[in-house]
């Protein structure tokens, strides 16, 4: 199949509003350009009716917000420019919704960079409802930025690339992600497996007490084996199964990595495609910026 070395080669976008996080953004977004030897596409998409009416839009025909997104667009082209002066950097404005823009570009895209507005006190663990609308429904993987990255993807502080390996037939994509990720900054891939002992399973007699833990810890192990074991051999991997919910687990480990890569998990329902509860929940609350790459979705 030719899909994913297709997809390889096509530009990383990163979506702009002209927030400051939105800025931060395109430093990380060109940082990961250089380090993938891809262009960078530079979207800012907008209703602009919001602001003139839709009657108004309707007589016109012309948006008067116009110069205001084509100076936003190019600030932050600039600002890519600037920072790598050989990258191939387009920019483009697209009046629509922002998180139905973003989604059709990563048709054609190697990944999708946004970035999330800082908050306050509770608040600031809260996702954007666009940032968590494109990763829900992209084709491509989504890099959202959470947490500290201090504008940049290519200076480790952590030194790990962090992949949670699911129950899901298929983690191959996800895997794979991770390890490139890894690879091109030159740290060590962890790939984290979360297991748990249903409590109808524990026992009280001393001689088998632990046994059913025991059971779940090495399926656990055997598990994790077979998802990493196509893993380039240039890679340095690092396996840990860890006891408890794979929500917390891998929220825990966000704060001693540089990237966390999850799988989206989606599912039909009424009202289309969903996350499923790990990613979610890695959206909401990681330390440190999370990519969600997809894969298909199970079968009912």
């Amino acid at each position: 199949m030719n899909a994913p070395a297709e997809r390889a080669l096509g530009p990383l976008v990163v979506g702009v509003d002209g927030s400051e996080p939105s800025l931060r953004a395109v430093d990380w977004a060109a940082d990961e350009a250089v380090l993938r030897g891809a262009a960078l596409r530079v979207v800012y998409a907008c209703r602009w009716e919001r602001y003139e009416g839709a009657a108004l839009a309707r007589d016109i025909g012309e948006p008067t917000t116009l110069p205001l997104a084509q100076d936003v667009v190019g600030a932050a082209a600039q600002r890519a420019r600037a920072r790598h002066p050989d990258l191939r950097v387009s920019a483009d404005v697209v009046f629509e919704e922002p998180e139905y823009a973003l989604v059709r570009e990563g048709r054609n895209a190697s990944a999708l960079v946004v970035g999330t507005r800082g908050r306050s006190g509770v608040a600031e663990m809260l996702l954007g409802s666009v940032s968590l609308a494109v990763a829900a429904h992209a084709d491509c993987p989504v890099i959202v930025l959470r947490g500290g990255h201090d504008n940049q993807a290519t200076s480790a502080v952590h030194g790990r690339v962090v992949v949670g390996v699911g129950d899901e037939a298929n983690e191959s994509a996800v895997v794979r992600f991770a390890a490139e990720e890894a690879r091109r900054r030159g740290i060590p891939l962890e790939a984290v497996r979360a297991w748990r002992c249903p409590a109808h399973e524990t026992t009280d007699h001393p001689l088998l007490a632990g046994e059913p833990a025991r059971l779940h810890e090495k399926q656990a192990a055997e598990e994790l084996e077979a998802a990493v074991q196509d893993v380039p051999a240039d890679v340095r991997v690092r396996r840990r199964t860890v006891e408890g919910h794979a929500r917390r687990v891998l929220v825990d480990a966000s704060h001693e990595a540089d990237l966390l890569v999850v799988g989206a998990k989606r599912r039909e329902g009424r009202f289309g495609l969903q996350l499923g509860h790990v990613a979610h929940a890695a959206l909401h609350h990681s330390a440190c910026p999370v990519a969600v790459v997809p894969h298909p979705a199970r079968d009912a």
